[in-house]
């Protein structure tokens, strides 16, 4: 069987977010050098979307203004965080499910 990857997509408030959608967003903006968008539970929400950011000279509230520009609200990341570089497999694919373990406490749940 095939597993890790029923949990990209991203329930939040009842309504769907696919991260590959917000990751292509992502990826446009100036100094984003590579990203990966997951979901993490949130006490109000269900799940949240966030973003985690490789990147040069960039900010959680510029990245967050140029999204709200492509993106419909509830596919905007609630947070952004940055980071030196993405944990991957030997294939080279980013290990979300790396992420998620990381950063599973980031909203109090």
């Amino acid at each position: 069987t095939l597993t890790g990857r029923a949990k990209d997509l991203i329930i939040s408030g009842g309504l769907n977010v696919y991260p590959k959608e917000v990751e292509l967003v992502l990826e446009e903006v100036a100094g984003v050098l590579e990203c990966a968008v997951i979901g993490l539970p949130h006490p109000d929400w269900g799940e949240a979307v966030m973003a985690v950011v490789v990147g040069e000279h960039l900010n959680e509230a510029e990245i967050v203004l140029a999204l709200k520009k492509k993106l419909a609200p509830y596919k905007v990341p609630k947070r952004v965080l940055f980071t030196g570089a993405l944990p991957r497999n030997s294939m080279s694919k980013v290990q979300k499910q790396v992420l998620r373990e990381r950063y599973v406490e980031l909203f109090g749940t």
